[in-house]
């Protein structure tokens, strides 16, 4: 196996694709599609654009569809839900399909989706998907970072880290950026929550009185959940 860390779906490269590519948003799009699987939600389908995500929700049955959405950290005006992964729990997402756009999360998820293999992955359901890989052992490797707005984050990079150690001694690194994101992880993975509230969006979840969320988004291994897709731009479990 041989994996590599891209910061931002921009920076991924053009006319070629891995073998499987894990899509990271961990504060919060990622954490928040695995806490709504692990919660029963029949499915999460994401897009970039909310016009998109209206049509498409139009065709599905209303009383089995959550339409969800969050800009600049809010939800967004006249949606079921925006981006907490509070909000999504059993009672409210249970059989129902959530069509889901976020600022940040669902790009990287678009970006890859004509990948073989697609994962979801946040610290939440980090052991699920390096299980995965090591039963899978797919030559190639992206672990793609949502950033902010095109940006780097320290959230994103630090979650591909924790991907690259579970599985180093099993798999080479295809940049550098692979190994500065497992030295990152290594230096910070007794303290991510602390990281995560330095890092620029925590600041900016932190302004919004998010530090729940952030304290849930640090947690390693909450969940035993694995988002893959299994439809264009759709997740299930």
């Amino acid at each position: 196996m041989k994996l590599s860390v891209f910061h931002t779906p921009e920076l991924t490269p053009e006319g070629v694709l891995p073998d499987c590519a894990i899509a990271v948003d961990v504060l919060r799009a990622t954490t928040t599609i695995a806490t709504a699987l692990a919660a029963g939600a029949e499915a999460v389908q994401v897009f970039a654009d909310l016009d998109a995500l209206i049509r498409t929700s139009e065709l599905h049955p209303a009383e089995l569809r959550l339409r969800s959405a969050e800009r600049g950290g809010g939800m967004v005006e006249g949606f079921d839900l925006g981006n907490s992964p509070f909000d999504y729990t059993a009672d409210v997402v249970k059989g129902k399909r959530i069509f889901m756009s976020t600022t940040n999360g669902t790009r990287s998820l678009q970006r890859v989706q004509d990948v073989p293999v697609v994962l979801a992955c946040a610290m939440i359901n980090l052991g699920s998907v390096v299980s995965y890989l090591k039963q899978a052992k797919p030559e190639t490797i992206w672990v793609v970072g949502s950033g902010w707005e095109g940006s780097y984050s320290l959230e994103d990079t630090a979650c591909a880290g924790a991907i690259a150690a579970g599985l180093e001694g099993e798999c080479e690194w295809g940049n550098d950026e692979a190994i500065a994101a497992l030295t990152l992880y290594q230096t910070w993975r007794d303290r991510l929550e602390e990281l995560f509230c330095q890092a620029s969006h925590g600041r900016r979840l932190l302004r919004l009185n998010c530090a729940a969320d952030i304290a849930y988004c640090a947690k390693l291994d909450l969940l035993q959940i694995l988002p893959k897709q299994t439809a264009l731009g759709v997740l299930t479990a």
